[in-house]
């Protein structure tokens, strides 16, 4: 996967996308598959905005019971349940546990009604997969981090856990490799039109400031916050804060309800740390100037911390933060947390498609959609193939012995077993490539950092194979290590030292590129 900007530059296509989110990659991959010749660029890097900011979660939202939004719920279920078998290296099942106290909004008898309709919905769901109830003594021992005081029973579900930034990539991996051109960092400043139609644009390489056009029959646009249709129609945007905290939880991750204002957050084990988040408000700020909050980060640890037991989280306790924005359907209502997180295409004069809203979980139901409208805008009549197909980096093998094989090679190779259990669920099949490496160069087996499992080879790889552009699009999306570690002076130097040789860049580079990354890094 590789970036050529020259494949762009007055070239003719069926589609050109604008964004390379998760909405973008799945409208590209499905269009590719489709038969479409496929032109595909972001301004910045994939999934460099809020697809790399949210929960990291498949899941078809309990919460939005409350509000009887069955229809995305049972949607975003029966997505959760084909993606956990077309793709289980990239999409893995979590089991989320709800404490219930005597102070708690809801009760155990309207959350028992709860999660029957939410497995009911799921459909076909075997016994293990189905919801569970606890008495508090049981619930207590099997979650000894919480608050056993005033607790009054337990419940766990079924969802599911993804690598964001990862499953975007594979997707725009997929697509280059049905023949798309994919461009990162390609700025689209101009739309062209011919008899008030849109027929192209005109894009600017970010790297080289190139100026080019590029043709299309159609152009679609999942530029999310960055759309011209958002500012149009009004549309909410909503800002979500995450907090990357010390390891708490192992297999099991927590859906809790904020005792201040009621808000659903979460506690999940990721990676070998912890995420803590979501928060959910309106914002109206300059959407290029996204920031933590300190009363964002206040609430969070303040709501975190009235439910654990021996864990009294401070600002110095954070290991790493992030916000995204996501973009709602324009509502009347008072509060971002009530609004419909379901998507909506919007068709404007010219031809072009805008999606709206959505979410990571749907976002490949809704991108068949976006499809089905462009091919009968072309004329075609092409059906969607992406429902229950393996995924791009899916393995051949079944996938529970390719599992056991890979682990088996991984240790022949000296590689820990946290870091080779990381290393399937990031590359699935290309694992061998990373292999090949550590055959090469045993000393790549390495830890890059003691705390975390990622290994030297798999930043190499990732640098030579994953259309890195900048320093950060390695440490912060190909491998989350900005917002999984407190990194010193010397440890990003060292880094940008080695990427630098593998990328072939000059001093002056190789110094832009840290002094960038260090910016953004250790905030607290």
């Amino acid at each position: 996967m590789q970036r050529d900007f020259s494949q762009l530059a007055n070239q003719h296509f069926d589609v050109l996308i604008c964004g390379g989110g998760i909405y973008g990659a799945w409208t590209a991959y499905d269009a590719t598959l489709r038969g479409l010749k496929v032109a595909i660029v972001d301004q910045g890097d994939w999934a460099n905005a809020t697809s790399s900011a949210s929960s990291k979660l498949i899941h078809g939202g309990l919460r939005y019971l409350e509000s009887y939004d069955f229809k995305l719920v049972k949607k975003s279920l029966l997505e959760r349940q084909m993606l956990l078998k077309a793709a289980p290296h990239r999409v893995w099942a979590l089991r989320f546990a709800v404490p219930v106290y005597k102070h708690s909004r809801l009760g155990a008898w309207s959350l028992r009604v709860g999660l029957r309709i939410y497995d009911f919905l799921a459909t076909g769901l075997s016994k293990d997969q189905r919801y569970r109830h606890y008495n508090a003594a049981d619930f207590s021992a099997r979650f000894p981090e919480l608050e056993a005081a005033d607790l009054t029973a337990g419940f766990s579900y079924l969802d599911a856990q993804t690598d964001d930034a990862r499953l975007v990539l594979e997707l725009i991996a997929g697509a280059c490799e049905l023949g798309a051109v994919c461009v990162n960092y390609c700025q689209v400043t101009e739309l062209l039109t011919l008899n008030e139609q849109l027929h192209g644009a005109v894009i600017q390489d970010q790297l080289t400031h190139t100026i080019g056009k590029v043709y299309a029959k159609q152009i679609v646009d999942t530029m999310g916050r960055w759309s011209p249709h958002q500012i149009e129609c009004a549309c909410r945007l909503s800002k979500g804060v995450h907090l990357v905290m010390p390891k708490i939880l192992n297999e099991e991750a927590l859906l809790l309800t904020a005792k201040s204002d009621g808000r659903v957050f979460f506690i999940i084990p990721w990676y070998e740390h912890t995420l803590l988040g979501t928060t959910d408000s309106d914002y109206h700020g300059d959407i290029n100037q996204l920031t933590v909050e300190q009363h964002e980060i206040d609430y969070l640890l303040s709501e975190a911390n009235c439910v654990l037991k021996n864990t009294h989280w401070q600002t110095q306790d954070i290991i790493g933060s992030y916000a995204g924005l996501r973009v709602l359907q324009a509502s009347s209502e008072s509060s971002v947390s009530n609004i419909s997180r379901d998507w909506q295409l919007n068709r404007s004069p010219c031809g072009l498609l805008s999606s709206i809203g959505g979410k990571l979980t749907s976002a490949r139901e809704d991108a068949s959609q976006l499809v089905d409208a462009l091919c009968q805008q072309l004329g075609l009549n092409l059906p969607c193939r992406t429902f229950g197909r393996a995924f791009p980096w899916s393995p051949d093998l079944d996938y529970n012995h390719w599992v056991n094989t890979a682990l088996s090679q991984a240790t022949a190779l000296n590689i820990d077993s946290e870091s080779a259990h990381w290393l399937l669920r990031r590359h699935g099949c290309r694992v061998s490539d990373v292999f090949a490496l550590c055959e090469q160069q045993p000393d790549l087996t390495k830890r890059i950092l003691p705390t975390l499992p990622f290994i030297m080879a798999d930043m190499v790889f990732c640098a030579q194979q994953e259309m890195v552009v900048h320093l950060e699009d390695l440490l912060r999306r190909r491998l989350p290590l900005m917002i999984l570690a407190k990194l010193s002076a010397s440890e990003l130097q060292e880094l940008a030292q080695i990427v630098a040789k593998v990328l072939a860049w000059s001093d002056e580079r190789r110094n832009q590129e840290y002094a960038t990354c260090w910016q953004q890094t250790n905030p607290f």
